[in-house]
């Protein structure tokens, strides 16, 4: 009887401690997501406390917004590109620096000076997205005085009279904003998969070294899938970061939230801002968010089951 009183009040105890983060979970979290269900069925425009329910309106009307459908699209491209990018280029510096140098009496060891090299590929993720959007917009500036048009007027590849202006061509302009999504991202994946390796016997290493294997398959065979899981998970984050992409295309790109030139930069965020703040179609901007949200979950259960291995010990 003793033990069930002391269960019982153990349970108490605990649950005492779960009501109030479970009440602001509720509170904060969930009843926004069910409100915005609610009003995404609306023409609600944001500030007037009335409006009438429409049905399923708003979600016809997305499948004729090309605008819209545009930057589902750009979003898809960041979905492939970030973090295929981002993951491949971590795992090829977390390798070099710490199985990547040259076996010596201490084992298989990273390259030389690989603990500095740490903090510098980690040193981007300090910065804020808005202090990058500052500092790759000087990068971009559309005349000598830019960084990258600077370095290539230098070297004769372009014509000082008719610089690159970057961030104002339609067919570049996604991909310089990638560029500073995988700068940001690769040191600290890095991070994270140089953590993992370290758990990582250093025999495993040289037993493989041993038996004849190179850098490229000892990476292949052996670094890759002890890391797999670390690889899955960063791949759902960075599927959800292609999925925002709010924060650089609304600093970076012209246009009432960015999205410019001509949309051609524009990403279901920008379009769900616009139209909820400026355009006052905040039931039409909600049912945007309900389909980012959906996307969103499908991106990370398709991400973990299509990548789903078995798992290897060691």
């Amino acid at each position: 009887m003793s033990n069930v009183a002391r269960s019982k009040g153990r349970g108490g105890f605990i649950a005492g401690f779960l009501v109030v983060p479970l009440a602001l979970y509720l509170t904060f979290v969930i009843w926004p997501y069910i409100q915005t269900f609610g009003y995404s069925f609306t023409n609600w425009s944001g500030q007037s406390p009335t409006f009438d329910f429409v049905g399923l309106q708003n979600y016809q009307n997305l499948l004729k917004d090309e605008v819209f459908l545009s930057a589902i699209w750009h979003n898809v491209l960041l979905l492939v590109f970030v973090p295929v990018i981002t993951i491949l280029l971590a795992l090829f510096f977390a390798f070099m620096v710490n199985a990547g140098g040259r076996s010596g009496a201490g084992g298989v060891q990273g390259v030389r000076g690989s603990r500095f090299y740490k903090i510098v590929y980690f040193f981007p993720q300090v910065l804020s997205l808005t202090i990058l959007a500052v500092l790759f917009g000087a990068v971009y500036r559309s005349d000598e005085g830019g960084l990258l048009n600077g370095v290539l007027i230098k070297l004769g590849l372009v014509d000082a009279t008719a610089p690159i202006e970057w961030l104002n061509e339609p067919n570049l302009v996604l991909w310089c904003l990638l560029l500073v999504v995988v700068w940001h991202g690769v040191g600290f994946y890095l991070v994270l998969f140089s953590a993992a390796m370290q758990s990582v016997p250093k025999d495993i290493y040289e037993a493989a070294l041993l038996d004849g294997a190179g850098r490229a398959q000892t990476f292949f065979k052996v670094t890759l899938p002890l890391l797999w899981d670390s690889v899955q998970t960063s791949a759902v984050y960075l599927g959800i970061v292609a999925m925002d992409m709010f924060v650089l295309v609304s600093t970076m790109t012209s246009g009432q939230f960015g999205g410019g030139p001509d949309h051609h930069s524009e990403v279901m965020a920008t379009v769900l801002m616009r139209n909820f703040l400026y355009l006052g179609q905040s039931g039409y901007a909600c049912a945007m968010g309900v389909v980012m949200l959906v996307l969103t979950m499908v991106l990370s259960i398709v991400t973990l089951r299509a990548t789903r291995r078995d798992h290897v010990e060691f």
